[in-house]
């Protein structure tokens, strides 16, 4: 682990690092908004035939884990976590890094499963109840499609299922979250402490409990839940590694850009240690004379100059 020299504060780097990431910050906000878009275009329809009914016919249930839920337990609960290390090592560059990271891990991967979904159009489990919530179902007499008419924003969230929003996010922040601490409980130190892997392992459970209620929920169908776990885990996995070693290296506690930190104020205070001394050169050997000290001869020099 790497050594600390001083305190780095969000008074003293905040503004440094500020500018550094400037542009991670813009692109940041370009995919908040590219998301936003997704969200709002027409996904597209896939052809729901009447034979292909019996398995859309779940019926239609609220949410178990709400939509506004997981981003408090998938990004603010991995900020306090975040904000506590920091209060008590006051290490702005790690405070910074993870924010910033957990912040592309759950965007990136939002854009990544609303850009699928749009594109894939698979009606949910409970499809047939979105579009006749009356129950009288009603089918194009030469392509036996569906004829919808139900309510148009219902249907519209109806032809995304594929892969699961809620389980992608989750993945994306408590599998960040894993990552994290891992690397500051030196989970793999070698020592064979199975307790610090429980430790690891509880992001990642809640993350699968969230998604397993999505199938519960009847919102999706499996292959939906783990596509979006799988997506989330790696674009986490991706977005940890850009900002923090592995954990189990030597200086996995502290990001990348901290340890290069220390590392240049290493070799300038030890750049500003050593001094020139031209003086302590004892011997010259001049040709023809043989070797006579340095010193001997600026004694002469000083002896002439004095007579």
């Amino acid at each position: 682990m790497a050594d600390q020299l001083g305190c780095y504060t969000m008074r003293s780097h905040g503004m440094v690092l500020a500018r550094l990431h400037m542009y991670d910050w813009i692109i940041l906000l370009l995919l908040a908004v590219i998301d936003g878009l997704l969200n709002l275009i027409e996904p597209f329809h896939r052809f729901v035939g009447k034979d292909m009914m019996t398995d859309l016919r779940y019926p239609l249930k609220g949410n178990t884990v709400p939509f506004w839920a997981v981003p408090i337990f998938g990004i603010i609960l991995p900020w306090a976590i975040f904000f506590g290390i920091y209060f008590k090592k006051k290490n702005f560059y790690d405070l910074h890094h993870g924010i910033l990271g957990i912040l592309y891990s759950v965007l990136i991967t939002a854009v990544i499963t609303d850009a699928i979904k749009d594109g894939v159009g698979r009606p949910r489990p409970d499809f047939f109840w979105r579009c006749f919530p009356d129950g009288k179902d009603v089918y194009d007499n030469i392509t036996t499609g569906v004829i919808c008419h139900g309510e148009k924003s219902v249907i519209k969230e109806g032809h995304k299922s594929f892969p699961s929003g809620h389980s992608s996010w989750s993945f994306a922040g408590l599998g960040f979250l894993a990552w994290y601490l891992a690397g500051k409980i030196t989970a793999f130190d070698r020592r064979g402490h199975v307790a610090k892997l429980c430790i690891v392992f509880l992001p990642l459970l809640t993350a699968a409990l969230v998604a397993v209620s999505r199938v519960d929920d009847y919102w999706h169908h499996w292959q939906d839940v783990f596509a979006g776990s799988l997506i989330g885990l790696t674009v986490a996995s991706f977005c940890y590694l850009q900002f923090f070693p592995y954990p189990f290296d030597a200086d996995a506690f502290w990001p990348h850009a901290y340890t290069v930190q220390l590392a240049e104020e290493r070799n300038s205070r030890n750049a500003n240690s050593y001094s020139v001394r031209p003086t302590e050169i004892e011997t010259v050997n001049i040709p023809g004379q043989g070797g006579i000290t340095l010193r001997d001869t600026l004694n002469d020099v000083e002896s002439g100059s004095r007579s």
